[in-house]
């Protein structure tokens, strides 16, 4: 009799041997080797994507090493135990945040800005480029105020300066840039108005050195206009649409027909109105953007080469052009694989980049025995990428196990079918004993959609229809076409720390960040809190349509961590409030000489339920007093209703995501103590919602919560 004979007459579990192609997909050590910390790395490609920032250390926890290649070994950080400190709570000396938790490494900030200047340093020094690199941010990656400040302390030695493409953020750059160099370029993009270009022009009455970068030709009359009643020459750029096309999804602002930017037409029309308003001079930069991740440096180099021939006419027609600005498009390796085909991936380093890019622009320059330009790039994505990891947990798992169907459990299926359905089961028994693997799909499934029609009938009952798919999944299972993917439900939400994966499909590194010196046995999809069916991770880095994960349980408690990498660029800025999830826990970790090797300086925690309500314009003390004023009139024991309220106003002060249940903040106020982590700033009273630490703790909220 065949194994399948064997699963279908007498409902026990087929021999070993007809499981042998699960988890096949997984590599497997030899026979005489334990899994190591090594295999885990191959495993995820942590080295391919991670290097020079992250690794897999000889404990199984993801390490960071944050100066790159230059980090010696006692100053790797484990992140394990930056998230054990950042969560654990403060009565064992944690600081008591609530997942998700996204952790910033300013040090690997640092290196990755040092590491584009140095590029572009000897790129210059090497090719006898006779002018220099200046650099901008693009605040619109990432405008958290921390990261911005970093970024302009940082850079301040080699006025690196910032982009802004909105008024807040030109307001926030103008700020910022008053503790940087003084010759950083604030370069200002986007749509503009009147306000915007007005804007720009105090700027550089602030000596800040701002640029107005034309992206419509109408624009210009607005910047005429506003300098004349200002009294403020500008210094003006303008965004030419080139003929390069980036053929990718990030392509599509590029090309003529792009969102931004001038057609030569519309470049000569300006010029012509700047010299008959006198301000050709004002004309110094030339700006284009092909798209980001470009792919090649073959792309790059074609890109550079014509938007320098633009720089070289407008030389040539009265224009005092002093800079080049190349834009984005310096791409991550977000899969490690180092391919030009892929639009996660791109083919080349930082040194090669820019190589690229000073070669293209001094031959065109030699060529028309024109002066060097300053070359400015707005490489965003590459500086802020690898800073930032966004941790969280997994809290649950629905596993694929291994299907049972006792004896009397198909006694009392077969017992009562009717014979339409004894028939086809009966064509399944024979298709099974004769081992016709093909048949017995067809029958089974044919067995299983009569069962159900039926069920619907109201002619089958719950526990006959419980049987008819136990019987099928074990038939499924021994022929190895079962699917033995889990889902893991985590503490998150995809449409606010991760939206670049809904909305665009983008793909980021996720692994767990422990436990890597045991052998993952699970293949899983990850699932959110989210009421939506959108919500969910079943896409991975190296074309998997899963990921390998541990059981969860284990050693620590059962807590079970994973980590997206290099999602430092847009998530936090783009993210949305579907389910009113809101924004995560964030803690700014420095390398230290300590027992520990970090130190956390700064820890803010996630917005609250209060937070994410008040921003759908509701007012949550209103809410509390319509709450409490109702459970009066429904109670009559006072006490009770008072520990409640209690109870109700520490929900408020909440994060909206899972927490334990030792810490539900009713339970703990019907025993008399309200654990709510209001994070500092607001306790109930008997007045509502009040201020516990003053304007201090409102700056603090304030600067938690961002909604892009």
């Amino acid at each position: 009799m065949s194994a399948l004979a064997c699963c279908v007459d007498s409902a026990v579990p087929p021999p070993p041997y007809v499981f042998a192609s699960w988890d096949s997909t997984l590599p497997a050590p030899p026979r005489t080797a334990s899994w190591s910390t090594l295999h885990s790395s191959l495993l995820y490609r942590v080295d391919c994507w991670g290097a020079p920032y992250f690794t897999v250390n000889s404990t199984g926890n993801v390490s960071v090493r944050p100066y790159g290649v230059k980090t010696l070994p006692h100053q790797e950080i484990d992140l394990l135990k930056v998230v054990k400190k950042a969560s654990e709570p403060k009565s064992s000396g944690g600081l008591g945040l609530q997942f998700p938790l996204v952790v910033r490494f300013p040090d690997v900030l640092k290196n990755r800005l040092e590491s584009l200047q140095s590029s572009f340093d000897y790129a210059i020094q090497s090719q006898g480029y006779e002018s220099h690199y200046q650099g901008v941010f693009p605040v619109k990656c990432n405008q958290d105020r921390f990261v911005v400040e970093d970024i302009v302390n940082f850079g301040s030695g080699f006025r690196f300066g910032l982009e802004a493409g909105s008024k807040p953020e030109l307001l926030l750059a103008m700020s910022c840039l008053c503790n940087g160099s003084r010759d950083a370029l604030l370069v200002c993009n986007g749509f503009k108005d009147m306000e915007y270009i007005s804007l720009a022009l105090v700027a550089r009455k602030l000596h800040l050195n701002s640029v107005i970068v034309l992206e419509q030709e109408e624009e210009l009359d607005t910047v005429i206009i506003a300098s004349k009643k200002l009294g403020i020459r500008p210094v003006i750029g303008m965004r030419a649409k080139l003929r390069t096309k980036h053929s990718g999804h990030f392509g599509s602002t590029s090309g003529e027909k792009g969102k931004f930017g001038l057609t030569t037409t519309q470049v000569l029309r300006v010029v012509k109105k700047l010299q008959e308003h006198e301000m050709l001079d004002c004309l110094q930069l030339l700006h284009f953007h092909i798209g980001s991740q470009i792919p090649d440096t073959s792309l790059l180099s074609a890109a550079v080469s014509e938007a320098a021939q633009v720089y070289s006419e407008l030389l040539r027609l009265g224009a005092s052009m002093k800079i080049i600005d190349i834009g984005g498009g310096l791409g991550i390796d977000y899969d490690g694989s180092k391919s030009v085909d892929s639009e996660i991936s791109v083919g080349y380093t930082l040194q090669q980049y820019a190589a690229a890019v000073v070669q293209a622009v001094r031959v065109v320059c030699d060529s028309k025995r024109i002066k060097h330009p300053i070359i400015c790039s707005e490489s965003g994505r590459a500086i802020v990428s690898h800073h930032s990891i966004l941790v969280f947990e997994a809290f649950s798992a629905n596993h694929v196990r291994s299907p049972q169907i006792a004896p009397h459990e198909l006694q009392y299926f077969l017992g009562n079918l009717t014979d339409d359905l004894r028939s086809e089961y009966e064509n399944l028994s024979a298709a099974a004993f004769h081992g016709e693997f093909d048949k017995c799909l067809i029958h089974a499934e044919q067995l299983k959609q009569r069962c159900v029609d039926q069920f619907k009938e109201g002619c089958l009952g719950i526990e006959q229809l419980a049987a008819a798919d136990g019987l099928c999944e074990l038939l499924s299972k021994a022929m190895g076409v079962s699917d033995a993917v889990a889902t893991y439900h985590v503490n998150l939400s995809i449409f606010t720390s991760i939206p670049d994966f809904w909305a665009i499909g983008q793909l980021f590194p996720i692994i767990p960040i422990h436990r890597l010196d045991a052998k993952p046995t699970v293949r899983g999809i990850l699932s959110d809190l989210t009421c939506d069916s959108d919500g969910k991770i079943n896409k991975f880095i190296g074309g998997e349509s899963s990921l390998p994960l541990h059981e969860l349980g284990g050693s620590d408690g059962g807590s079970y961590y994973l980590g997206m990498f290099l999602g430092g660029a847009y998530e936090e800025a783009i993210g949305g409030l579907h389910n009113l999830f809101g924004g995560p826990s964030v803690v700014r970790v420095v390398q230290s000489d300590g027992p520990q090797s970090f130190a956390v300086i700064s820890a803010l925690p996630g917005a609250c339920c209060s937070d994410v309500l008040r921003v759908m314009q509701y007012e949550p003390q209103l809410m509390h007093q319509t709450l409490k004023h109702r459970l009066e009139e429904c109670s009559e024991n006072n006490d009770y209703d008072s520990a409640i309220a209690n109870g109700i106003a520490c929900c408020f002060n909440k994060m909206p995501y899972l927490t334990s249940a030792d810490s539900c903040s009713l339970t703990a106020a019907i025993s008399g103590v309200c654990v709510g982590n209001n994070n500092g700033y607001f306790d109930f009273s008997d007045d509502g919602f009040e201020s516990s630490s003053g304007d201090a703790a409102n700056e603090e909220q304030w600067s938690a919560f961002c909604i892009a």
